[in-house]
């Protein structure tokens, strides 16, 4: 059995609530319709009394027949549910109180001077009886009618069943439409969720945008919008496998050979190339391992909350002297160009691992001797710094040419980590021409319209030397 099936449903969760939702309404409107039944049997009964009484006080006399001659009520057949045609007796007084005419089953009650309704305890066993009791204009004669409370009672509640007997047959009836009505009204829902359970993710398919909706057409688009994502990511995930694979296919063959070399016949001198070479490979791959970690560590988007605010140009100058030794021993030529202070809200260790990735490659990709300058300027939108180099590795273009973002297809590993980290800051890693003498040139560009630079704030000049008057740099020679 499917186990989605078990799970309750939205539909049938909307159905009950609006089933509760109805009973409630429907009790009131029983409770309101036997009120009001009750309220309108009483009214009735009390007029029927007052009209009785005045017919009574308005006849010259009230003379009534015996009780053997005394006509009894005709039963009307068309009166279904309950008999409105109630048992009423009728007593007439003078004004000394004697007893001048009376008709019905009530007993006599006592005479005294009030009038209006009210209600009497009568008989033995005792009996309760609604009354209305007036005199005539000229105080001679007092008339008192009688309705039994039992027969009032059955009248009011039959009132008042004829008036909520509807409501028993309405509920089902309106509950039964209601959920039906839901039902209806939430299949486009249904559609949605079969074309979402259809949708493989693996294969980048997508839900066909053709609901009519607003609400549904917001979220097919959010859903395709993140299997596009995903897609993309997955492709971006086997390009970097491809590449790691690439990295480190070369070194561990190297290592593989070496191995084998040095089990066959070899002079010392061979053998200390061999376990030179075997050194190299084996800190290549280190790197390339290094690298990819840096790279699952700049995708995590928890670092971005412990930003921070950074000075770039503190920060350029720090990372560069740490590659005082390797500039020794590769004979590079590196230098910083940050003649201003620009401070921007970002992870420092992120921004500093990608200024490490482009200063070592500039030394690893160009001839011993090549200059390589770090620079940091400041546009009216954006900050950026750069790192150029006049190794050659790129044909001189024209200074004017537009600039172009670093495709990510032709990115090596260590531009994919600079690239991965600009991405999480919101900026762009771009490779824009590189102004003479240099030939490339890398750049961070730090968007300042609030995509992540805090502050920028231009700092006083500071003293140069003579060789380069227009530059604060930080140089180690060999």
């Amino acid at each position: 059995m499917n186990p989605l099936r078990l799970q309750p449903t939205l539909t049938l969760r909307l159905q009950l609530w609006a089933v509760c939702a109805l009973t409630i309404v429907w009790l009131g409107f029983v409770a309101v319709a036997y009120n009001t039944g009750t309220n309108e049997s009483d009214e009735l009964t009390d007029g029927h009394l007052a009209s009785t009484t005045a017919l009574m006080l308005n006849q010259k006399t009230l003379d009534f027949v015996d009780a053997e001659q005394l006509t009894t009520r005709v039963r009307a057949p068309s009166l279904v549910y309950h008999d409105y045609q109630q048992t009423l007796s009728v007593v007439a007084w003078d004004a000394k109180g004697q007893v001048l005419a009376r008709t019905g089953d009530a007993p006599i009650p006592a005479f005294d001077d009030r009038t209006g309704f009210s209600e009497l305890q009568l008989g033995d066993p005792g009996t309760r009886w609604r009354v209305f009791a007036q005199w005539d204009a000229s105080r001679s004669r007092k008339v008192m009618v009688l309705l039994n409370m039992h027969e009032r009672a059955d009248l009011a509640s039959d009132i008042a069943r004829q008036m909520a007997v509807p409501g028993f047959w309405l509920l089902p009836v309106v509950a039964i439409l209601l959920m039906l009505a839901i039902w209806r009204g939430l299949k486009p829902l249904y559609e949605l969720s079969d074309d979402v359970a259809r949708t493989d993710v693996t294969r980048a398919g997508r839900i066909p945008e053709r609901y009519t909706m607003r609400e549904f057409v917001s979220v097919v688009r959010s859903i395709n919008a993140l299997i596009d994502n995903h897609a993309a990511t997955l492709e971006r995930e086997r390009q970097l496998a491809s590449e790691v694979a690439h990295e480190l296919r070369t070194p561990l063959s190297s290592i593989a050979l070496q191995l084998k070399s040095l089990h066959g016949p070899m002079d010392a001198e061979e053998r200390r190339d061999a376990m030179a070479q075997m050194e190299r490979d084996t800190l290549r791959a280190g790197h390339v391992l290094a690298q990819l970690l840096a790279l699952a560590r700049a995708s995590r988007a928890e670092f971005l909350r412990t930003a921070e605010p950074v000075e770039l140009g503190a920060l350029a100058r720090r990372v560069a002297a740490d590659y005082v030794q390797s500039q020794l021993a590769s004979t590079h030529q590196l230098s910083v160009d940050a003649p201003e202070e620009a401070t921007v809200h970002a992870h420092p260790v992120l921004v500093e691992l990608a200024l490490r990735n482009l200063i070592e490659n500039a030394m690893q990709h160009t001839p011993a001797g090549t200059a390589i300058d770090v620079q940091l300027r400041r546009e009216a939108d954006a900050v950026w710094l750069q790192v150029c180099d006049d190794g050659g590795r790129a044909v001189v273009v024209d200074a004017a040419a537009p600039r172009r973002p670093v495709s990510s297809e032709r990115l090596g590993l260590g531009h994919k980590i600079v690239s991965r980290v600009m991405d999480v800051h919101g900026g762009r890693f771009e490779s824009p021409p590189a102004a003479a003498p240099f030939t490339t040139s890398f750049r961070l560009v730090f968007q300042l319209a609030g995509e992540g630079v805090a502050e920028i704030s231009p700092r006083p000049p500071a003293a140069v030397p003579p060789t380069a008057p227009t530059r604060q740099r930080a140089r180690a020679v060999t």
